[in-house]
């Protein structure tokens, strides 16, 4: 299944990539679906695809002995995962599960590796997306380590926030997850939330009511 130009251009792999040399690697991309829950690569496994999601959305996370989950990122489309597995040749490093029905784009390791070998600019922008994972591993340990769950559940909900729609539907155990706390404590902060106005609780979605003022506490620059 060859995937779609438009998609790929608005991609930071592809930035700056000629059309005729997206158009040979889209040749080598495979299409796979996965439900609800189905669980796409293991922590653990040896990682031979890199994946980009074109519909869905995809959980990052790894499991504790406990059992506990900690999730590092919400993939949506358009974004992509098993980067740093499928080019340091390790196993993965986290798991991904689907968190709705999921269509992705997927390309192996070799043939990766050889469009890299002809393509300068490709292999550029391959340095800056992986140094954007570290950034964003930093900023995870920045959060877990000098800020309360209150500053991490507000972040949480302005990075996964459209501008002109509420959050996407995170269960409190999702965002547990995320914010490296207990849900009961994530149920606390959401209600402290609510108290200060930035956001409502209608049933089980939160509304953003002052996005403004959830930024600032969020700590978003």
């Amino acid at each position: 299944m060859r995937a779609e130009l438009s998609f790929l251009r608005e991609n930071p792999y592809f930035t700056g990539i000629d059309n005729v040399d997206i158009s040979t690697i889209r040749e080598l991309f495979v299409e796979r679906t996965f439900e609800r829950k189905n669980q796409i690569t293991l922590e653990g496994e040896v990682a031979e695809i890199l994946y980009f999601v074109y519909s869905g959305a995809v959980k990052i996370y790894r499991t504790s002995p406990d059992g506990r989950e900690q999730i590092f990122e919400i993939v949506r489309p358009g974004e992509s995962f098993n980067d740093v597995s499928v080019f340091d040749g390790k196993p993965n490093a986290y798991s991904a599960e689907a968190m709705s029905r999921v269509s992705l784009y997927g390309v192996t390791r070799d043939k990766l590796y050889d469009f890299i070998r002809k393509n300068y600019n490709f292999a550029i922008n391959v340095i800056g997306v992986l140094a954007s994972r570290v950034r964003r591993l930093i900023l995870l340990v920045e959060d877990l380590s000098f800020r309360n769950v209150i500053n991490r559940v507000a972040r949480i909900l302005f990075e996964y926030a459209d501008d002109n729609a509420p959050p996407r539907r995170f269960t409190q155990q999702e965002m547990a997850g995320m914010a490296g706390s207990a849900r009961e404590v994530v149920a606390r902060a959401l209600k402290e939330l609510e108290y200060r106005g930035v956001l409502k609780m209608d049933r089980h979605r939160v509304i953003i009511t002052d996005k403004k003022a959830l930024r600032e506490i969020a700590g978003i620059i």
